[in-house]
Formats: C-alpha cells, sequence, structure tokens
C-alpha cells in the first residue's frame, strides 16, 4: 500500500480543533479503559512548530491488554492497527483514515509506562524552549528532505535528539527499537 510521503509544514492553529473531534470520540470509544486525559502529542500539538500534517495522539488506558479489545470499535471509526508494530509490547499504534492520507495516529499506551510520559516530557520541553523547538524544527525539514519516502527513516533520524532532550529536563528517555527502514 502507497505510503504519505513525508512533508513538513508551518503549524497550522486548526489542529487543535482536529484533536478535540478525535478526542471526544475516542473518549466515547475507550470509556472506561481510559486511565488519564487523552492528549496531543507531536509536533502538532506545539504552538508555531512545523510539523507533518499528521495530528498525534495519546489515549492512556489502565492496561493494555484489555485495551485490545477496543480495537474492533476503534475500526469501526476509521482508525486502522498496525498488527506488526515493532513497539507492540508496549502500545498499540493506529491511523486514520489510510496510509496515503494520514490525518492523525493514536498511541494507546498503558498509563504510569515510561514511553507515555517521554511523550509528554518531549512535548512540554518543546512548548517551554524556544531555542530547543526553533533546533527540532530545523532537524525535522533537514531530515523530512532526505526522507521523504522513507517515514521510518525520518523517525529514527530524530532519536538522538528527542533522548538528548529528555535528558536535558530530567527525564530518561525509555528503550525504543528503530523502525525497520
Amino acid at each position: 500500500m502507497a505510503d504519505q510521503p513525508v512533508r513538513i509544514v508551518a503549524h497550522d492553529p486548526a489542529w487543535a480543533g482536529r484533536f478535540g473531534e478525535q478526542r471526544d470520540r475516542l473518549m466515547a470509544i475507550l470509556g472506561d479503559l481510559l486511565a488519564g486525559a487523552v492528549e496531543h502529542i507531536g509536533s502538532t500539538a506545539v504552538a508555531g512548530l512545523p510539523a507533518k500534517p499528521v495530528v498525534d495522539i495519546l489515549a492512556p488506558v489502565h492496561s493494555l491488554d484489555t485495551a485490545r479489545g477496543a480495537l474492533p470499535a476503534l475500526a469501526e471509526d476509521g482508525w486502522l492497527d498496525w498488527p506488526d508494530d515493532p513497539a507492540g509490547h508496549y502500545r498499540l499504534w493506529l491511523l486514520r483514515p489510510h496510509p496515503a492520507a494520514r490525518t492523525h495516529h493514536l498511541h494507546v499506551i498503558a498509563h504510569g509506562d515510561p514511553h507515555a510520559g517521554a511523550l509528554l516530557a518531549f512535548r512540554d520541553a518543546l512548548r517551554a524552549d524556544a531555542d530547543l523547538r526553533e533546533r527540532y524544527a530545523q532537524l525535522k525539514r533537514r531530515v523530512a528532505a532526505a526522507h521523504r519516502d522513507n517515514r521510518n527513516a525520518y523517525t529514527n533520524a530524530k532519536t538522538a535528539f528527542i533522548e538528548q532532550a529528555l535528558r536535558a529536563v530530567g527525564v530518561d528517555p525509555p528503550s525504543r527499537d528503530l523502525l525497520a527502514e
């Protein structure tokens, strides 16, 4: 299946509304499975930061195993599961509406898992530090140009920067397997 090329665009304030629409739907679908607030994460959650026009969402759940039972309801709502996700031991990862025209990514992770904490800490560090935000924007543009047709290589190329930023704010980055390129 064709995949959407990596393209970085200027921040769009409408991303917050796109998050809100999906947050409300996810709260209805996941209901009692949720262990905390559904959060807008990633670059689209940071005002002024250029990003891929794909809204990332974190849904913290009480139990990842129990949350797997919600996959049919999520699929009915238009979410596509990635069953071969190499990070499937700590998350469910879904997208909508399809790989060639993504609008949203969903990360379902157990509440308290260090990966969830790292996603929030990196978002918050970017929101709080204009210099970090600018350096990350430059990296994203450079890496997107080099890996336009390889989303996994684009993601992998940002790993060292993200780990360094997390350490700078006192967060020990959880181990993460690189994606197959």
